[in-house]
C-alpha cells in the first residue's frame, strides 16, 4: 500500500516546524527532535475527532457492560441465544458495534504514513538534501543522534560524555532507556482500554486480552532497540497523548454522572 499521497504532506509539515525552530537548537534538545515532537502533537490533534469517536464508543460499552455480564451469565451457554440479545441491547441502546474500530481503521493510514515519513526523513522532510541532514544536530537529551538505533554504539560506548564501561546483550554499550519508555507507555494504553472493556468481556475474551497487554510492550520494546530513535521518539509522544486523552475523556464522563447524583 503506498501512502505517499499522505506522507509528503506530514513531512512538509514537519519541515515547516522544522524551520521555525531551528534557531532554538541545542545540544541537548535539537530542532530536530522538537519537529518531531510537535509534529506528532499536531497529527495527533487532526486525528482528535476520531479518537473520541473511538473513545466515546468505548465509554459507551463501559456502561452497558454490567447488562451484558448478566446476559453473559444467563446465556452463556448457549451462544445463539447469547449474540441475539446482545444484539437486541445494542438496538436499544443505540449502539453500533463497528463504531469503535471504524475511526481505528481509518486512522491506520495516518499512522503508518507518519512512520513513513520519520523512518525516512531524508525523504519525505528534508527531499533529498543530505547535506543539510548530515549536519544538523538529531540529539535529545542523552542521545546523540535520533536517526540511530537505541541498539547502535555512540562513540564508541561513550554516550554524551558517559562511558557505560559495559556491554548489555543484544543492546551493547547504549542505554535503552526510549525503548524501555515505549514499552511502558504501549502497556499503559493498552492497560487503560483493557480495563474499560474487561467487564464486556467473556472469561476468554479477557485471557487473550490480558496475553496482547503483556506481548505488546515486549514486541515494542526489541522493535525499538532497532528502529531509529526518532520513530520511537514518535510512538512514546504518541501514546503520552493518548493516556492523557483517554484519562480526561473517560473521568469527565465520571465526574458528569457524579454531580447528577
Amino acid at each position: 500500500m503506498n501512502l505517499d499521497f499522505i506522507a509528503y504532506p506530514m513531512g512538509w509539515l514537519m519541515r515547516f516546524i522544522y524551520n521555525i525552530v531551528a534557531p532554538i537548537d541545542t545540544k541537548y534538545l535539537s530542532a530536530y527532535a522538537v519537529s518531531i515532537i510537535l509534529a506528532t502533537i499536531v497529527v495527533k490533534l487532526l486525528m482528535l475527532p476520531l479518537t473520541l469517536k473511538q473513545t466515546k464508543s468505548m465509554k459507551a460499552m463501559q456502561e452497558m457492560a454490567p447488562r451484558i455480564k448478566e446476559l453473559q451469565d444467563k446465556y452463556g451457554k448457549d451462544p445463539q441465544t447469547l449474540q441475539r440479545k446482545q444484539m437486541e441491547l445494542y438496538k436499544e441502546a443505540n449502539y453500533n458495534p463497528m463504531s469503535g474500530c471504524l475511526p481505528m481503521l481509518i486512522q491506520l493510514p495516518l499512522i503508518m504514513a507518519f512512520f513513513y515519513v520519520i523512518r525516512n526523513p531524508l525523504v519525505y522532510v528534508f527531499s533529498g538534501n543530505e547535506a543539510l541532514f548530515s549536519e544538523m544536530g538529531k540529539s535529545f537529551l542523552w542521545i546523540n543522534d535520533l536517526s540511530f538505533s537505541a541498539s547502535h554504539v555512540f562513540e564508541n560506548g561513550v554516550i554524551n560524555g558517559f562511558d557505560m564501561g559495559f556491554s548489555i546483550p543484544f543492546v551493547g554499550r547504549a542505554l535503552p532507556i526510549l525503548a524501555g519508555i515505549s514499552a511502558y507507555t504501549t502497556y499503559l494504553t493498552s492497560k487503560m482500554t483493557s480495563s474499560n472493556q474487561a467487564a464486556a468481556m467473556s472469561e476468554q475474551q479477557k485471557s487473550t486480552q490480558n496475553m496482547m497487554t503483556m506481548m505488546m510492550p515486549i514486541m515494542i520494546f526489541v522493535m525499538s532497540l532497532s528502529f531509529p530513535s526518532g520513530l520511537v521518539l514518535y510512538w512514546v509522544v504518541g501514546n503520552i497523548f493518548q493516556l492523557v486523552q483517554q484519562w480526561i475523556i473517560l473521568n469527565s464522563s465520571k465526574k458528569v454522572k457524579e454531580d447528577n447524583k
